[in-house]
């Protein structure tokens, strides 16, 4: 029997057709280049101290006699949160304090305003700025939930483009926001969509494009794009220093989106596995005349692997599908703890860049720039080599790296910034691959829902990453010894996954290749494998 991507070879290879859906559904992806990252700038608190004498012309160079002193990190600072408190001549008492009770006076060296000045985010209220992206990430995990059985069911392109409506409308509704508590909800809204358009288009890709575009797509495509907008954020956020034109200027563009409805169709294997076989001969006819093929005849004939629609219709409807058999349960329990790693990783050493040594808007371009160079090797390396054993590689790298710094002195921060950008380049390695690798292993009955539980179990720990910044400033090295112990067990673990390099995607659970485990290994009962794991493949 043929396999889908067998089937759908007349096609041919990067013709127009398949061109148009790898820029398409990779642009789409720009914003969450920056959205995840957005309040690194936009959350950002700038020096300040208690309005004094209910006047904000109190220059930051004078202060002595009506602000305390205070030590943090050893340094000797005037207090952020508290001020002399003034006579009933209006003179500083000098010994007395009491908190800022007519506001505070923010520094506009680097920032005009930001969501912290706006709302006074200091002092007892200073939780509030992480939590803000914490709230993102909070969207982010229930996008997760909600988006891959809802694509699974009712289809990519729908989910698709109701996620980016959802995105931008909680992004345009954010600049009228009258309190911290109405834009944080917004934000919520912001990051379900952020995360729902992101795992559809991805899943949406590697199911129209065939196996030379998908490994391209993954990488040069989608994950390029991703970078881009990495790359705006601090670059805008350099030109604008104002927080609410900032979010506008990088929500805008998303109405330019509106116009690929029509250019970007539903996935003809998911609609086939729905047993709407005419609905998907029909796009794949489209995309034939694209590509200039004008005689094309039956596509899905008796040759063509079925598939039961009964069982298509339980497999689009039950998360509990994921571990129905021991095979596939044990595939999900591995590729959880690798995501939720990778995420830990990747986040926690992204929103700790501005806080390293140097230039906050520097580190996060060289952070984000770097991103480039990764997903180019990535690409190569895929191409021809093992999956598991390339992402393997990088987590052990980024590990290692992250384990070393322990040992460099303090007085040698420049060492410590370069080896968390190089510990920042693995682990956005293993994060591209994770992507790739696990929407291969999953079957596509159940791939958005398989790729969207990954992202579930990654995002309840995203929810805490924000904080992982604060902690490298108050902490020193203990975020990256512990950064980097999880990511050398999950590269190790990673060894346990099947090959998928050139293998064409299972269509069924029954498909899926079983875990590689060695002899010692299966005696362990995680690993093993009674008779319901894999079938042989049927090619």
């Amino acid at each position: 029997m043929e396999s889908y991507d067998e089937v759908i070879a007349f096609l041919g290879e990067w013709g127009y057709y398949q061109w148009t859906i790898f820029f398409s559904l990779s642009s789409i992806v720009i914003p969450n280049g920056y959205l995840a990252l957005l309040m690194v700038f936009l959350a950002d608190t700038p020096q300040h101290h208690c309005r004094l004498n209910n006047s904000s012309n109190v220059s930051f160079m004078n202060l002595s006699f009506q602000l305390p002193m205070e030590e943090m990190a050893g340094e000797k600072t005037y207090s952020k949160c508290t001020r002399y408190r003034i006579d009933k001549d209006a003179r500083f008492n000098g010994t007395a304090v009491e908190h800022c009770v007519d506001g505070w006076v923010f520094s506009t060296e680097r920032y005009t305003s930001t969501i912290v000045t706006q709302w006074d985010l200091v002092c007892d209220q200073n939780w509030k700025g992480p939590f803000t992206t914490s709230v993102f990430f909070i969207g982010v995990l229930f996008g997760s939930i909600i988006s891959g059985q809802l694509s699974d069911r009712h289809g990519r392109k729908p989910v698709l483009f109701g996620a980016i409506a959802i995105r931008s409308t909680a992004g345009f509704l954010q600049l009228a926001s009258q309190s911290w508590e109405m834009f944080c909800t917004l934000h919520f809204f912001v990051g379900l969509g952020d995360v729902s358009s992101y795992l559809t288009a991805f899943v949406l890709g590697i199911e129209i494009l065939g196996k030379s575009e998908r490994v391209a797509f993954s990488t040069l495509g989608i994950c390029m794009f991703f970078a881009i907008g990495y790359i705006l954020l601090p670059v805008l956020a350099y030109l604008i220093r104002d927080w609410k034109m900032l979010l506008l200027t990088l929500t805008l563009p998303e109405i330019l989106y509106v116009a690929l409805w029509w250019i970007i169709p539903e996935s003809p294997r998911w609609l086939f596995t729905q047993g709407r076989k005419e609905e998907a001969e029909a796009i794949l006819k489209v995309a034939a005349r694209r590509n200039g093929i004008t005689h094309v005849g039956a596509i899905f004939n008796t040759t063509y692997i079925t598939v039961d629609p009964t069982d298509t219709k339980r497999h689009s409807q039950k998360y509990l599908d994921l571990i129905a058999t021991t095979n596939i349960k044990n595939v999900t329990v591995i590729l959880l703890l690798i995501w939720l790693i990778c995420t830990i990783g990747y986040y926690g050493l992204s929103l700790s860049t501005p806080n390293l040594h140097g230039d906050p808007y520097i580190n996060c371009f060289i952070s984000a720039a770097s991103e480039i160079v990764v997903y180019v090797i990535v690409w190569w390396l895929i191409r021809a080599s093992p999956r598991r054993i390339v992402i393997a590689i990088f987590l052990l790298l980024s590990g290692s790296m992250l384990l070393f710094i322990q040992l460099v002195p303090s007085t040698l921060q420049l060492v410590v910034t370069i080896l968390v950008m190089i510990g920042k380049s693995g682990v956005t390695a293993a994060f591209t691959i994770v992507y790739i690798y696990s929407s291969e292993l999953y079957p596509t009955v159940v791939r958005n829902m398989g790729v969207g539980v990954c992202s579930i179990a990654s995002r309840i720990s995203n929810i805490f990453s924000p904080y992982i910044s604060y902690m490298v400033i108050h902490s020193g090295v203990l975020p990256f010894i512990l950064m980097g112990s999880f990511m050398i067990i999950s590269g190790l673990i990673s060894l346990l996954l099947p090959e998928t390099h050139n293998q064409p995607l299972p269509e069924t659970i029954q498909q899926m290749q079983p875990i590689n485990c060695s002899t010692a290994i299966k005696r362990i009962n995680f690993c093993t494998v009674s008779h319901d794991h894999a079938a042989p493949r049927q090619d």
